[in-house]
């Protein structure tokens, strides 16, 4: 039997899954949009592993826009000490490659990280947002009020206790969490079915939602 019907037949939880999140200065800076902040969470057994987690600050060499959705955490101050993304493109090329990205309406973020790190090559997009949608599950699908319908917003300030929402490595948790949620109320054990459900690949360059 060759690789492929043995890869798509084994447990989702035994794939090489790392969960994702940046900050950005939003989409309406179109190529120009710098990232501020990315996390990185790889998944063990379908679980986030803390001791694994990689979370850095980027300077992105230009003054940081005052914008109402950019966490106050990420200013001029703050970040005029990190490091910059030349600096941070081994870290992600040995954490992502081959690797498939998890994420709440991941597109968004994968778009990002392929226009400042082209070089990273991950393998695929897991994701959660669509993945609720294809449950069908009720109510709002932001990442922030699917964690309050199945009450994890306790374990993700667990995982994370000086994190906060819109933060990378908060965010990526809950994705990280939410993914294992989401595949237990659905029945979900195989790889062949949750990338079917939840699979996705880069989005055109068009205007997307912003959810949380």
């Amino acid at each position: 039997m060759g690789r492929g019907p043995v890869m798509a037949d084994q447990a989702w939880t035994r794939m090489p899954l790392v969960a994702l999140d940046l900050e950005g200065t939003g989409s309406q800076d179109r190529d120009q949009e710098a990232i501020l902040e990315i996390a990185l969470v790889r998944l063990v057994d379908g679980s986030p592993d803390m001791a694994t987690a990689y979370d850095t600050l980027v300077n992105p060499g230009r003054p940081v826009p005052h914008r109402p959705w950019i966490s106050p955490g990420l200013n001029d101050h703050t970040l005029k000490d990190a490091p910059r993304p030349e600096q941070i493109d081994h870290a992600l090329v040995t954490r992502l490659e081959g690797r498939y990205l998890v994420g709440h309406n991941i597109g968004v973020d994968d778009r990002l990280l392929r226009l400042r790190h082209p070089q990273v090559a991950p393998a695929g997009l897991i994701d959660t947002l669509r993945l609720a949608r294809s449950l069908e599950v009720p109510g709002p699908k932001g990442l922030g009020a699917l964690l309050d319908r199945f009450e994890l917003r306790d374990r993700v300030n667990e995982s994370v206790p000086t994190g906060r929402p819109h933060r990378a490595l908060w965010d990526a948790v809950a994705a990280a969490l939410l993914l294992r949620e989401l595949a237990t109320q659905g029945g979900i054990t195989s790889w062949s079915k949750l990338h079917t459900v939840a699979g996705a690949r880069p989005p055109p360059e068009q205007g997307q939602e912003t959810l949380f």
